[in-house]
């Protein structure tokens, strides 16, 4: 599937795209394609995405592989083909800021975060303890 496909998919009646459909395209992304191409198809969707909408500066690289890498790592443990059933078992990932458990704010807000992958350095994700 390609990331205009999936966006159609999760995008609600109203157009609306908040951080839960996010949530359910990258679920979508890593079940269709696996984790590292979910990786890119998210992060070069959205950053077109943002380019598109005027808004080139809301990509975040670090931010966007993150989620993935948050994401991929929960659908390894929990096959279930419904996003509303992975969703309830999975409540940390609809917190949008979940990544302040395994990134400082001073780090996601730096120059180097906005351009180029970078290391959790608050704690470690929880696949690589």
């Amino acid at each position: 599937m390609t990331f205009d496909e999936l966006f159609a998919q999760v995008t609600s009646a109203e157009g609306r795209f908040g951080h839960r459909q996010h949530v359910q395209l990258t679920w979508l992304a890593v079940r269709c394609s696996g984790m590292p191409d979910a990786i890119d198809l998210v992060s070069e969707g959205i950053q077109r995405t943002a380019r598109y909408a005027g808004a080139p500066q809301k990509y975040h690289p670090t931010v966007s592989r993150a989620w993935v890498e948050l994401v991929a790592h929960h659908v390894v443990h929990d096959g279930t083909d419904d996003f509303d059933a992975f969703a309830a078992r999975n409540a940390p990932l609809l917190d949008k800021r979940l990544l302040t458990r395994f990134y400082r704010s001073a780090t996601l807000a730096g120059s180097r975060s906005r351009t180029e992958w970078v290391e959790p350095d608050l704690a470690p994700f929880p696949w690589l303890t």
